[in-house]
């Protein structure tokens, strides 16, 4: 996606796939559906990258820490799917199924690496942590015109306070 985010219609695909108008409106009938599609490309993309990542650290802090890294990395790296997620005020929203898909993973990641104390609703906890990481670096990347390590540090900061908020006794 070489455009803004305003620039996706059913017309400029229509230009950029060389199909024909009406062909185009059978796979996508409103311009939305194209940034579903998209959207769920994108996270599919980065619960892959996460899935094949190998977390190198025992304890919570710094496995949350690597996890947040790697997301970061998709994003830094993936011009387009900060466009669609991050930069713009994500309309239609990334579908909640597929953020607790990504939110399982890093749960299974974590656990992986050091069994997480018992919580209440530890699928809830974690779906809240995924979406803190996405909109701190949504803010980060907003406030700055670019991700950079600041956006890292307080997603880490602010995920990690909330695992303990729910761990704590």
């Amino acid at each position: 996606m070489d455009g803004e985010i305003n620039d996706l219609s059913i017309a400029n695909l229509t230009k950029v796939a060389d199909l024909k108008r009406t062909s185009t409106y059978k796979f996508f009938p409103h311009p939305d559906d194209i940034k579903i599609a998209l959207i769920e490309r994108y996270i599919n993309e980065l619960k892959e990258k996460l899935e094949n990542f190998n977390v190198g650290s025992s304890e919570h802090h710094q496995t949350l820490k690597e996890l947040i890294n790697e997301i970061y990395l998709y994003f830094k790296e993936n011009i387009s799917a900060q466009k669609i997620i991050l930069a713009n005020t994500v309309n239609p929203p990334v579908d909640s199924a597929k953020l607790q898909a990504l939110s399982n993973l890093l749960v299974n990641k974590i656990e992986a690496a050091n069994k997480l104390p018992n919580m209440f609703n530890k699928e809830g906890v974690f779906l809240v942590i995924t979406q803190i990481i996405i909109s701190v670096l949504s803010l980060n990347l907003k406030e700055n015109n670019e991700l950079n390590e600041i956006g890292t540090n307080e997603a880490l900061r602010a995920s990690y306070a909330y695992l303990l908020s729910c761990t704590t006794k």
